[in-house]
């Protein structure tokens, strides 16, 4: 091989050298790492926050049940009870089904029925003498597993105030002596 021959090919290569070079230099400078200078979103939470603190707000928003019990449309109340005849009678003297029978639920004891294995969470809560005051049925209506945390009731709650009304007049009216209105 001559001394031109010897040039080109050093030639070449060290051409595909600068090129090679040239490239991974532009390459950095396009795709540079750059230091963020506030990482994310900063998200502002209270210390200590628990699901208690967190259920207390929803109760706080609930209407209260007095004024719409005044206002309480019996026919529709059976049409609600529909969504629970799966799992509840409301007959006198009625069966357990997966739920305790309704019968006389307006100011009784909670976790009372006889022969119905309650949850714990509702074992618990029940002690103390609490009973199934207008109130407590409210919140418990809109919400199983928020106003009792680790109840097994699997039904997700009434979103509209009138239908946990109406649903709560409908059941009271099944008792041998109906609770008073508040």
């Amino acid at each position: 091989m001559d001394s031109f021959e010897l040039n080109k090919l050093a030639g070449a290569f060290l051409g595909a050298v600068f090129f090679l070079m040239t490239l991974g230099l532009a390459s950095d400078a396009l795709f540079a790492e750059h230091s963020v200078e506030t990482p994310g979103f900063a998200i502002a939470a209270a210390e200590g926050a628990g699901e208690a603190e967190e259920a207390a707000p929803a109760e706080a928003e609930l209407a209260p049940i007095s004024p719409l019990l005044a206002s309480a449309d019996l026919a529709a109340g059976e049409s609600v009870f529909k969504k629970c005849a799966s799992c509840h009678t409301w007959e006198e003297g009625g069966a357990n089904k997966t739920g305790p029978n309704l019968w006389n639920i307006v100011n009784r004891p909670v976790a009372s029925v006889a022969g119905f294995g309650y949850s714990s969470a509702l074992k618990t809560y029940a002690e103390g003498g609490k009973v199934w005051d207008y109130e407590a049925l409210n919140r418990f209506l809109h919400g199983p597993k928020k106003y009792i945390a680790g109840t097994t009731m699997g039904f997700a709650g009434l979103k509209k105030d009138q239908d946990v009304a109406n649903l709560i007049a409908w059941m009271r009216t099944h008792s041998a002596s109906p609770a008073p209105l508040p």
